[in-house]
C-alpha cells in the first residue's frame, strides 16, 4: 500500500508535469544513496527501503553499499556523491567519523539523512531517522512493573550496556524516572562492553547478595538478559520476569518458552520507511511535512538536527505474530524450531 502523504506528492507531480506539458503519471527519476554498515540486518534495511522508494517512483534508483571500516564507508560516499546521488542515507560506522562524510555531501549540495546512528559534530546534517533511545528505558520498565503485578517494593536487577555509550546513560535515566520510588534497586551494573559473560558473572554476584530473591530483571539488551537467565536458572524460585531489548531470536524463543517476559523492538522496516519517505522529500526539494517529526530535533554537538524519532514496541508473548512475524523480522519456522514446536504450539506460533 501506498503512504498516503507520497500518494498524494506523485498526484501533485503529475499535476505540476501536465501544466508544463511534460509526461504525466511519472515522478522523474533521481539517485538515492543508502550507505550502511556490512551487518546481518543490512539486507533487511535494502529491501525496505527500496520497496518504499519503488512505490513513489518507479525509475529512481537506490545506489546500495555496506563498510566494514571508516574509509571503506568514506570512499562509498565520494562515489555516491560523483555518481550523481540527489539524497543520502548513512548510517554510520563511527558516528564522529562521518562527519566529514556530511561535510564533503554539502558541499556538492547533497542532504543526508543519518539512520539509526546520529552523526556526531556537524551542522551539515539534514535529517536524522532514528528510534527515540530516550523512551526505551522507561517503556521497557513499565512493563516489567506491569508484569511483576502488585508486589510491594519488588527488588530489581538492571544490567546496563557499555558506559561510554551515550545510549546507556538514557537508557538509564529513562528507566529510573519509571522506577524511582516503586521498588528497590538490590543491584545496578553498566557492563564493559556490553559482553554477556561479564553480565553472567554480575548477576551471579548480585544473586549471591540477595540471597537468590530477585522479584525482576531489567537488561539493556536481549543478550544481557540471555545472560541474566543462564546466572538465575536452577537458583531462583519463583522464576521473575526478565525484560531486555533488541527482539534477537535467542530472546523470541525464550519468549515463548516462558524466561524471559519481554523484549523491545524497533522495527527494521518502520525505520527503513521513515528514512526512505524522508529521502525522498529531500532528493525532490520537497518539505518533510512537520507530522512526521512532530517538531523534534536532536542535537549532534554542533546544533539542532530535525529528527524522526520512532517508538519501539514491547513484545511479550502474545504479540510475536503481530509484531516481529508480521514485519518478516523472524519467521515462525526460524522461531519455532525443533525444540520450542511444543511452546510455540502453545503460544499459538504457526
Amino acid at each position: 500500500m501506498r503512504p498516503a502523504r507520497l500518494v498524494t506528492v506523485l498526484v501533485l507531480s503529475a499535476v505540476v508535469l501536465l501544466a508544463c506539458g511534460g509526461e504525466t503519471g511519472v515522478t522523474p527519476g533521481k539517485r538515492i544513496a543508502l550507505l550502511l554498515p556490512d551487518t546481518t540486518v543490512s539486507n533487511r534495511v535494502k529491501a525496505y527501503f527500496e520497496a518504499s522508494i519503488r512505490q513513489v517512483c518507479a525509475n529512481c534508483s537506490v545506489l546500495y553499499s555496506t563498510a566494514r571500516t571508516d574509509a571503506e564507508q568514506q570512499a562509498q560516499a565520494t562515489t555516491a556523491i560523483s555518481g550523481g546521488a540527489s539524497a543520502i542515507v548513512l548510517e554510520p560506522l563511527h558516528d564522529a567519523a562521518a562527519a566529514a562524510i556530511v561535510t564533503q555531501a554539502k558541499a556538492a549540495n547533497i542532504p543526508v539523512v543519518s539512520y539509526d546512528r546520529l552523526v556526531l559534530n556537524t551542522p551539515d546534517l539534514s535529517y536524522y531517522v532514528s528510534f527515540d533511545h530516550a523512551a526505551v528505558g522507561g517503556l521497557l520498565a513499565t512493563s516489567l512493573l506491569t508484569e511483576i503485578g502488585t508486589k510491594t517494593n519488588p527488588t530489581i536487577v538492571e544490567i546496563n550496556g557499555e558506559p561510554s555509550d551515550p545510549n546507556t546513560k538514557s537508557f538509564k535515566e529513562s528507566a529510573l524516572g519509571v522506577l524511582k520510588g516503586k521498588v528497590k534497586l538490590g543491584a545496578q551494573y553498566d557492563t564493559p562492553g556490553g559482553v554477556p559473560a561479564t553480565a553472567r558473572a554480575e548477576m551471579a554476584v548480585a544473586l549471591g547478595s540477595l540471597n537468590y530473591k530477585v522479584d525482576g530483571v531489567l537488561a539493556g539488551s536481549d543478550g544481557l538478559a540471555g545472560a541474566a537467565i543462564g546466572a538465575m536458572k536452577g537458583k531462583v524460585r519463583p522464576w521473575p520476569p526478565v525484560a531486555g531489548q533488541g527482539a534477537e531470536l535467542t530472546a523470541i524463543q525464550r519468549i515463548v518458552a516462558g524466561e524471559q517476559a519481554m523484549t523491545l523492538y524497533s522495527s527494521t522496516r518502520a525505520e527503513a520507511e521513515a528514512a526512505a519517505q524522508v529521502a525522498y522529500d529531500l532528493a525532490f526539494g520537497i518539505t518533510v511535512p512537520p507530522s512526521m517529526g512532530n517538531g523534534k530535533t536532536v542535537n549532534n554537538g554542533a546544533g539542532a538536527t530535525p529528527a524522526v524519532l520512532l517508538t519501539p514496541v514491547v513484545v511479550t508473548k502474545v504479540n510475536i505474530e503481530s509484531t516481529v512475524v508480521a514485519d518478516g523480522f523472524w519467521t515462525p519456522d526460524q522461531i519455532c524450531s525443533s525444540q520450542f514446536v511444543s511452546a510455540c504450539a502453545a503460544a499459538g506460533i504457526s
